[in-house]
């Protein structure tokens, strides 16, 4: 497998008397030309190394919008340019500009190349990649094994990537990269396809993610939520995800795509676990937890604020999340609801999130002194959960994670706080559904809010001193205040007003005709537009401003929010993590660099055991020299399937930072896993079952080294008994003939030929185990215990039995594997003969 560090980029050195120059030396070290797309929070990359003329592809892998995956891969390979679409999203745009911009960057930054969007097209990219000239493909295959032999080395299931690959291709078609000079029918030379991996990260491709249950979708049952896709089934994810934010679990999910081999990262992860598995921290855990529940998307909000989109509602739920970030610096002026029965002894229907003004008798109740503005400062004993950061300041500070959310929550948060506290009328924003201010912000507002309120009992007077003057057939009339429009008399439309030159009044200047009134300026009404003029947008304009000052103040120290979030989604994770693995039972997993390989004592497969009513544990001991390949016989339904995921299960979960379902378990130096478990079957992929088998095996016989994992499950049974016994031989020999550099492999078959006719030579590296069962009369018991040894049949009649099959085939089916055995002939069955003779004799 290519690592990301493997073929470095450009290296300066010095240049002595009669030294190349620096371009023959880059040259002869190789350039690094990289293409990436970024689409829907997901990354696809590839790039061409001049220095071996191969091609490097990472499948598509999910990335945030600040692209620290990418940062990251470009700072590993060092790349001589960057080429990418022309129509791309904002955040890889902003993101080049910065690259092209470094000026520190060594030996000299990118080039950045843009191609036109219609050269990453889906399909053009796919016949660009299967109509290359290969060199490592031979001449005499056909076009149809020549699109089987890429499938197995390219995943065209990962769409960016393909799409990456069909761009980069088109750059060096035309840039004619390394040959320049040469005669234009001669093409960039292509010695292979390789897939890339950072350095740290342990690969895991779809198959294997799919057939140890770490992910599954599933449709939702409700038709009311038909619309919004999917729900996570029975799968590891779904039973450790107990994050109380969406930002939390949206990093367990990335942290579960991104699986590492970073010890440093892995044990500061294990710490934060134990530390809350502590029996004394549990009180504190749960609180932490309930506080994460008002950590909320704050980047979404923060992006609606460049776009001047705000919503009453997301000063609100930044305004919450801050304070259950930072911690009350005494007493919060954000009252919490409060118990049902005060609302029903006050007559309010229910427990609304923004109380009233309460009575006088409330305030004396709780030591206030008196009847406050909104909203009403309550005792400190009022509020029994601290901030985040308070209560991280009392953890220990040995473990990091306490220590940044202590250190780098700062002052700013109280100064965001405090500003939107001061300053936002939550109560009157939802009200009129856009944002006010409090009063005594600005006085200019406070005093036409005051002129505004006042309105009504002076129209009212208005109105009656107009009526005195008007017809006397007229009953009555009103003044009304129409935004945009100003001030207007409003008269009942009379029965004798039928022509539009009844409608006019001496005096009057008439407007408009709505709902049989009549509406009229008159001096008076002018009068008043001179002197309120448009009250209700002067009022809009003015908050409106004060809100985008607001947004800049907040903006200014934006920096400090997403840390919050980081940090809160990482301890939400953590908190999961640690609940699940109290309620199950896990412990911690310890890990040796020198170890390649893994030992478990007493595994469990962290789903079966929540499914079954008993379950078996069992151990797990490959490292070292021996027993490299494991090779895992018995009958159907003993347990074996089980048992190959329980080991890449409990692998994953330790390189991911998790405890892990067993006594004890030693995690080796794991760079990837690879499966052959299930085959994963679609129409779409015009492939055959066996073909598909075939590809994931062809994954891990090109891809494994001797840190990788390998389990394979029943391979070869999709074709021929014999083929199939063969290939599954010749790709075990393959391995074994590797010796100190074999991969940890785990096999599970029912092909007991292979070990009958000892089709694997002999040898340290092959142990033979067999899941243990013991024959009761007729019934076959199953202990569903690893042992060694091999079985010796494949007590294909029980399971049969099991399955109910009629005795009559049973027994037949038994009597010709018996004849087979002894190499007797097998005589068809006399009353079926005589029957097919007497059909034929008939016919």
């Amino acid at each position: 497998m290519a690592s990301a560090g493997a073929t470095p980029g450009r290296t300066p050195q010095a240049l002595g008397p009669g030294a190349a120059s620096d371009d023959e030396e880059e040259a002869a070290e190789g350039q690094i030309h990289v293409c990436v797309l970024w689409n829907a929070g997901y990354l696809g990359l590839a790039y061409y190394d001049t220095g071996d003329s191969t091609v490097h592809f990472m499948p598509d892998a999910p990335d945030q919008e600040s692209l620290k995956l990418l940062q990251r891969v470009l700072d590993e390979i060092n790349p001589w340019s960057v080429v990418t679409s022309a129509k791309q999203d904002e955040n890889m745009t902003r993101f080049l500009g910065k690259l092209a911009s470094q000026e520190q960057r060594e030996p000299k930054r990118p080039e950045i190349v843009f191609l036109p969007s219609v050269d990453f097209g889906l399909e053009i990219s796919k016949q660009r990649l299967l109509s290359g000239n290969y060199s490592f493909i031979p001449d005499s295959m056909t076009a149809t094994e020549k699109i089987l032999f890429l499938s197995s080395i390219i995943p065209f299931d990962c769409l960016l990537t393909v799409r990456a690959l069909g761009g980069l291709l088109k750059f060096l078609g035309r840039r004619r990269i390394g040959v320049e000079l040469e005669d234009y029918n001669v093409n960039v030379p292509i010695l292979g396809f390789k897939k890339f991996v950072l350095t740290h990260l342990v690969s895991i491709d779809q198959d294997t993610y799919s057939v140890l249950q770490i992910f599954k979708s599933e449709s939702h049952p409700s038709v009311y939520k038909v619309a919004s896709g999917l729900k996570e089934g029975l799968s590891l994810f779904g039973i450790l995800n107990r994050c109380r934010s969406k930002w939390g679990e949206k990093l367990l999910r990335l942290w579960f795509t991104r699986p590492t081999q970073d010890l440093g990262e892995l044990n500061s992860r294990l710490d934060v676990i134990q530390f809350f598995l502590l029996p004394p921290n549990l009180d504190m855990a749960q609180m932490l937890h309930r506080l994460l529940g008002h950590i909320k998307n704050v980047p979404l909000i923060l992006k609606r604020m460049k776009l001047s989109h705000t919503k009453v509602s997301d000063w609100q739920v930044l305004y919450k999340t801050v304070y259950s970030a930072l911690g009350p610096p005494g007493r919060l002026p954000f009252p919490p609801l409060l118990p049902q029965t005060v609302y029903s002894a006050l007559g309010l229907p229910g427990r609304l999130p923004f109380p009233p003004l309460l009575p006088q008798a409330v305030y004396s109740a709780l030591g206030l002194p008196g009847r406050l503005p909104f909203p009403p400062l309550l005792p400190q004993t009022v509020y029994s959960a601290l901030g985040l950061r308070d209560a991280c300041r009392s953890l220990p500070r040995s473990i990091q994670l306490f220590q940044d959310i202590a250190q780098e929550f700062s002052d700013d948060l109280h100064h965001i706080a405090s500003l939107i506290g001061k300053v936002v009328d939550f109560e009157g924003s939802l009200a009129e559904n856009r944002f006010t201010v409090l009063p005594n912000i600005d006085p200019e507002i406070d005093e036409k809010k005051r002129r505004l309120m006042g309105l009504p009992s002076f129209l009212t007077e208005v109105a009656r001193k107009e009526l005195e003057t008007l017809d006397s057939r007229i009953p009555s009339c009103s003044v009304i205040y129409i935004p945009l429009i100003g001030f207007l008399l409003s008269i009942p439309r009379l029965p004798s007003m039928v022509e539009a030159s009844d409608f006019e009044i001496e005096g009057l200047d008439f407007m408009f005709l709505s709902e049989e009134k009549l509406h009229y300026r008159s001096a008076r009404t002018k009068e008043l537009d001179a002197l309120l003029g448009d009250l209700h947008c002067e009022i809009r304009d003015q908050e409106t401003l004060l809100m985008h000052q607001l947004q800049c103040q907040v903006l200014a120290r934006a920096a400090v929010l997403t840390r919050v979030v980081d940090l809160a989604s990482r301890l939400d994770v953590l908190l999961a993590l640690a609940s699940a693995a109290r309620d199950y039972g896990y412990s911690r997993p310890r890990y040796s660099p020198q170890l390649l390989g893994v030992r478990i004592q007493n595994g469990r497969h962290p789903l079966m055991e929540l499914c079954a009513r008993t379950f078996v544990p069992n151990s797990t001991e490959c490292g070292g020299d021996r027993g490299r390949v494991k090779v895992i016989t018995g009958p159907n339904s003993s347990g074996k399937s089980v048992y190959l995921k329980q080991v890449g299960l409990i692998t994953f979960m330790a390189l991911v930072g998790s405890f892990v379902p067993a006594e004890e378990a030693e995690i080796g130096a794991v760079d990837a896993i690879f499966t052959r478990i299930q085959s994963c079957e679609s129409v779409s992929l015009g492939l055959s079952t066996f073909m598909i088998d075939l590809n994931q095996v062809a994954k891990a016989v090109n891809n494994a080294t001797e840190r990788s994992l390998v389990l394979i499950d029943e391979f070869g049974k999709g074709t021929n008994t014999v083929d199939g016994l063969a290939l599954l031989a010749a790709v075990l020999r393959h391995w074994l003939a590797l010796g100190a550099t074999c991969p940890q492999i785990f096999v599970a078959t029912n092909f007991l030929s292979l070990v009958q006719l000892q089709l694997l030579p002999p040898g340290p590296l092959v142990q033979y185990l067999t899941m243990e069962t013991c024959e009761d009369g007729n019934d076959l018991v199953f202990f569903y215990q690893l042992c060694e040894g091999a079985a010796r049949a494949s007590h294909a009649s029980h399971t049969a039995a099991q399955a109910g099959l009629p005795d009559k085939l049973l027994a037949r089916g038994k009597e010709v594997s018996d004849l087979i055995r002894s190499g007797k002939p097998i005589q068809p069955v006399k009353e079926f003969l005589k029957e097919s003779q007497m059909e034929n004799c008939q016919a």
